[in-house]
């Protein structure tokens, strides 16, 4: 997972952004203004920086143009503007930025977004590579012959969340409820990396009730939130 930088004059923009991508396995360290950016930027050195346009000081597109004329634009940063133009979104990328979000910013184009700025370079260029090579005209050169090696024994499959279970139906109806629903939600939380944002999403929950609902049932939430990186 990755360190990312929100710089963003709204305290409740800061709240929301940092919420989700905590939930997704990152680090994210704030800033509401640019000055409060650089420093963090210079101190932790963030994979990605998510980077309001508009804040009281100086505007996002300055301190982008700052860090580009400095050579300080080594990680990806993602625009964001409630009053965004083309022309703003045009210039921002002419200065090295990756991406422009719209606010409100909707969870699936930021998620994306963050996923698809945090692909290294090394990534990005042997996709592209391979890219290359998919469309290439073939060169014959006669039968390509794999060299034969001795079969490995093939490791057991871990066997991951399963989606139909057996439940002792001869108890109160109160702990044979408490019980499917403590399965459900494991099952969820497994499909997802422990992800309460995506649980939430595709249970139809407020987060703050499944997390409650998760605490009630007794569910370990450790067990299948995903590990730092």
């Amino acid at each position: 997972m990755a360190t990312i930088l929100v710089v963003d004059d709204e305290l409740g923009i800061r709240a929301l952004l940092s919420e989700i991508l905590t939930d997704e396995g990152h680090t994210v360290e704030l800033a509401e203004n640019a000055a409060q950016a650089r420093l963090v930027r210079e101190s932790l050195r963030p994979d990605l920086v998510l980077l309001d346009i508009w804040m009281p000081d100086v505007d996002g597109v300055t301190l982008l143009k700052e860090w580009s004329a400095g050579g300080q634009l080594s990680m990806p940063v993602i625009m964001m503007s409630g009053h965004g133009t083309i022309d703003t979104a045009v210039e921002a990328t002419k200065f090295g930025a990756s991406a422009f979000l719209e606010k409100p910013i909707t969870l699936q184009k930021l998620l994306r977004a963050v996923e698809q700025a945090l692909v290294k370079p090394a990534q990005r260029l042997a996709q592209a590579l391979a890219g290359a090579v998919r469309h290439a005209d073939p060169v014959h050169e006669g039968p390509h012959v794999l060299p034969h090696t001795p079969h490995a024994p093939l490791a057991p499959v871990a066997e991951g969340p399963r989606s139909e279970q057996s439940f002792d139906l001869d108890r109160p109806l109160r702990e044979a409820r408490d019980a499917f629903e403590k399965s459900y939600f494991e099952f969820h939380l497994a499909q997802e990396g422990g992800s309460m944002t995506r649980v939430a999403e595709k249970t139809g929950l407020e987060r703050t009730h499944l997390y409650r609902k998760l605490k009630q049932l007794g569910v370990d939430l450790s067990r299948n939130k995903r590990g730092g990186g």
